[in-house]
């Protein structure tokens, strides 16, 4: 579609090039993956987003890096898949359609399960098409063509497989354990579910008396509603104190039953009294310790969290409602002997936030021992998946060396059902890939199925095969699988990345990516979490609404280092959108002067200009220096790489020396000049396109270049060719030579339109620098007579400056007003001595230094810094005037 046009319209619209040229690539198909066999394969596989609202400012960041990486890999030539997909998020999403509901006034038991199913699957659509029209606000390079749901039919039938071969090995079971209760959401949490924060707590101290004699047992606890389900109290067998108890029994306060006082090695003699209350169906360490001792558990609440039968005159209270009462009570019968202060960490359930519970109940749960232990044998043989920072393989090592069985069914009405049936005729359970008519042992044709669904980490951790085909062996499996690269943050390398290593090893046999490169939080520019409550999120499609989808990918693939946070500052994105904007303005530019430019690749048949070889030989470095740091997963020094080059030595440089020959009469200076600037604009915009994919097919399609899209364009590669070390130097040379002569200009307040001379100083070897140059130096220097040589003399009052391999001066006479400038600069340096004693004064205080925080005392001392070397350099140019 080239258009290959000579004028690009005076201004960007992000908005109309959004919209054209996303239309324009899926109608063209440059997205879908497979065309050409002889490719060799290149997989990213999304980090699926759950189907509850909007993306957030994290989602662009991934997302991003994600699509920086297939864009480039496809233009390397590459067969690059990145399949899209989301979760169905079961707590998550069921906790958003609920409170939708209890907004209208109904609930999910009112509609029963089938209905709101069908509610849950309407909700799904409705947010599945708005993930995908912000994917396409964000110019994501998606094969929209193998785009996957993890309860589509082929993830479910997935799932179903995983589970019933677990079951079939015994590494699925069903039991009775205490387990992480949400009493807001109903259902049981996996331990990586719940969130520990440290809070402002009370350590209640209660004497329960032994039922022989006139003594009493000290005990401590935290949550003292929790004694109603007492059973036992243990201690340390090798404890002085208690030895003589131990055998012994004591009479459980308030429901005044009869509990037994134990030994065992668990309890620390130094915490509290060295005396702990067992709690088997609360607690589960105590539950543990009940099983060692054969205790029983007795539930005292409900699974809202309300106290139930066994709570005796507590019964229907909140669990914290219990908890004051029971408190009360105690102090009243002369148990409860102290309370104290005590910050301890508390669970809290990552989906609704409520205090978690921990409850004993009947489970599913995967045994996790022989799974993880395939996964640390691969990590270790130095064959697994490599982590990017490879720090993170430490954090998933030491997790999954000290795994538990995760628990995996949920008390939810979403999600991938558990299949498993029960006979209420004999008893029997059947688990099973089909769903049954009839019990295989009594042949009793009504089977009650499981209501419990499995955790949606279940489904999500077979991600990098299941959307494949797996379990069965199509052609995307074979050819796709294993995947190249998984890109997440580290937030979630317990919830998902460690479980889809464990389970593609145990059914594929291969790692399911080779590499997993971890990035940080995106967090508000003072560090800050983002969140809700903080109102400190940001919207990634109002950013795009203001900037356009290419600042903002620019902004966050350049804000990062690998693994860390970043902090989204606005600033930042206005910087990002200016560099758009310099980039078009030069290349409407260069459009002026491209009429005619025949396209293909540059040859050297011309004759090349100092500023031309200079470009060229900078521009191979900038391709090297981008491609290895794409290699090494480094967006941010990639970004840099670009930006540098382009803003700095592109725009401000080189367009600068060629608008002497395209202005001149030198045609084939001129034909050079446009074939260089062509090629370099050219190769440019192909190597920033995986950062700014609107914006650089926009220009590219009015450049006399080949080809339907830049999204296909071949990737730059380094060109022998161009390598001009020795016109590096001079062009360096040059810069510092006009950087020079513009400062002083500025300093002494020269107007840009007024005419100076200049006389250049040069050692003989840096001569034919500046004589090659005359033209160049002269426009833009703003210079009249220019003089270079070895014997030049430096004139009585004079603007001296140092560049390498000669010195410039600048004369005075009849410029400026000298008396006037000598009396502008002797101002100058007295603010500057005030401002230098002011600072000095600062921070020889120690008050301040001492109570000031750091980032100001550091800033303290830039500005000394800054106002001292101002000082030096007018007191340098005051010398000068004078003539010193």
């Amino acid at each position: 579609m080239a258009e290959q046009q000579s004028q690009l319209p005076t201004a960007y619209d992000p908005k109309r090039a959004e919209e054209k040229w996303y239309d324009y690539w899926l109608e063209g198909g440059f997205f879908q993956a497979g065309k050409n066999p002889d490719q060799e394969p290149f997989t990213i596989v999304i980090p699926p987003p759950n189907v509850t609202g909007n993306l957030h400012i994290g989602h662009a960041l991934d997302t991003t890096l994600q699509d920086i990486l297939i864009r480039w890999k496809r233009m390397e030539g590459y067969d690059a898949l990145w399949l899209p997909g989301t979760d169905h998020a079961g707590i998550a999403t069921q906790a958003r359609v609920e409170a939708h509901l209890r907004e209208e006034g109904a609930s999910r038991h009112e509609l029963g399960r089938e209905k709101f199913q069908e509610k849950v699957w309407e909700w799904k659509e409705h947010y599945a098409q708005v993930i995908r029209k912000q994917w396409r606000k964000l110019g994501l390079s998606l094969d929209y063509s193998r785009e996957r749901f993890t309860m589509d039919e082929g993830l479910s039938r997935a799932v179903r497989e995983v589970f019933v071969r677990l079951y079939e090995k015994g590494l699925i079971y069903r039991g009775k354990y205490i387990i992480n209760w949400d009493p807001a959401a109903r259902t049981a949490l996996s331990d990586i579910e719940v969130i520990h924060k440290e809070v402002e707590g009370k350590l209640y101290h209660m004497n329960y008396p032994l039922k022989q004699g006139n003594g009493h047992i000290r005990v401590a606890t935290t949550r003292p509603e929790t004694m109603l389900g007492d059973t036992g109290v243990a201690v340390h067998p090798d404890d002085d104190r208690y030895k003589h108890l131990i055998g012994k029994t004591v009479i459980l306060p308030i429901v005044n039953r009869e509990i037994p006082i134990v030994a065992d090695e668990h309890v620390d003699p130094e915490f509290g009294s060295g005396a702990v209350k067992i709690t088997p169906a609360h607690d589960p360490n105590d539950f543990e310790i009940g099983q060692r001792h054969d205790l029983e558990p007795i539930l005292v609440m409900d699974e809202t969290g309300t106290m139930n039968d066994q709570a005796g005159p507590y019964k229907g209270l909140d669990r914290f409602e219990c908890r004051k009462r029971i408190v009360r009570d105690l102090q009243e019968q002369g148990i409860l002997t102290k309370i104290e202060e005590h910050t301890h960490s508390v669970g809290h359930s990552e989906r609704s936030g409520a205090v978690v519970e921990p409850y004993l109940s009947t489970q599913w749960f995967v045994r996790m021992q022989p799974l993880a232990e395939a996964a640390i044998r691969d990590t270790r043989s130095g064959e697994g998946v490599r982590f990017i920072p490879e720090r993170f393989e430490k954090i998933y090592l030491h997790w999954i060396e000290n795994i538990r069985d995760w628990c995996i069914s949920r008390q939810l009405w979403w999600g991938h059902r558990i299949p498993a049936w029960y006979c209420d005729e004999c008893g029997e359970m059947i688990v099973q890939m089909e769903d049954p008519d009839r019990c295989p042992r009594c042949g009793n044709g009504k089977l009650r199925q499981e209501e419990d669904v499995l955790d949606t980490w279940f489904s999500s951790g077979l991600w990098p095969f299941s959307t494949l085909g797996w379990p069965g062996e199509t052609d995307d499996l074979k050819r796709y699988y294993p995947t190249d690269v998984l890109v997440t943050g580290y937030d979630i390398i317990y919830f998902w990345v460690a479980r889809m290593i464990f389970t593609a090893l145990e059914f594929t046999g291969s790692k399911p990516f080779k590499n997993v490169l971890i990035h940080g939080l995106v967090r508000d520019a003072e560090g800050r979490k983002m969140s809700k409550s903080l109102g400190n999120g940001v919207d990634p499609m109002e950013v795009i609404e203001k900037y356009g989808a290419d600042a903002i990918r620019f902004m966050l693939s350049t804000g990062i280092t690998p693994g860390n946070d970043m902090r989204f500052r606005w600033e930042r994105v206005e910087s990002a959108r200016n560099f758009a904007n310099k980039i078009w303005n030069a290349s409407r530019f260069a459009m002026m002067h491209l009429d005619g430019v025949e396209t293909g690749e540059l040859t050297l048949d011309g004759q090349l200009s100092t500023a031309d070889r200079w470009i060229l030989h900078r521009l191979n470095e900038t391709v090297d220096r981008v491609t290895r740091s794409l290699n090494r997963y480094d967006f941010g020094e990639a970004g840099q790489a670009l930006y540098h080059f382009i803003w700095d030595e592109l725009c401000d440089w080189y367009i600068e020396f060629a608008k002497l020959p395209l202005y001149g009469d030198d045609e084939e200076a001129r034909r050079s000049a446009r074939a260089v600037l062509a090629h370099v604009l050219d190769h440019s915009l192909r190597l920033l396109h995986p950062f700014m994919p609107f914006i650089t097919e926009e220009i590219w399609q009015h450049l006399p270049v080949e080809g339907e899209s830049i999204t296909v364009a071949s990737w730059p590669q380094v060109d022998s060719a161009f390598a001009a070390p020795e016109a590096v130097q001079e062009m360096e040379v040059l810069i510092e030579t006009i950087r020079s002569v513009r400062n002083i200009r500025a300093e002494m307040d020269v107007p840009p339109k007024k005419q100076v001379d200049l006389l250049i100083r040069a050692e003989a070897e840096a001569l034919s620098v500046f004589q090659n140059n005359v033209a160049a130096i002269r426009r833009l220097c703003g210079v009249n007579n220019l003089e270079a040589g070895t014997g030049i003399r430096r004139p009585e009052r004079a603007m001296t400056a140092v560049v390498t391999g000669a010195e410039i001066f600048l004369p005075l006479e009849g410029l400026i007003d000298i008396e006037q400038t000598l009396s502008r600069l002797e101002g100058e340096l007295k603010k500057l001595d005030k401002e230098v004693d002011r600072v000095e004064k600062k921070l020889s205080n120690e008050g301040f230094i001492n109570k000031a925080p750091a980032h100001v005392v550091e800033e303290e001392r830039a500005k000394g810094q800054e106002y001292r070397e101002k000082r030096e350099k007018v007191r340098n140019r005051l010398a000068e005037l004078r003539g010193n």
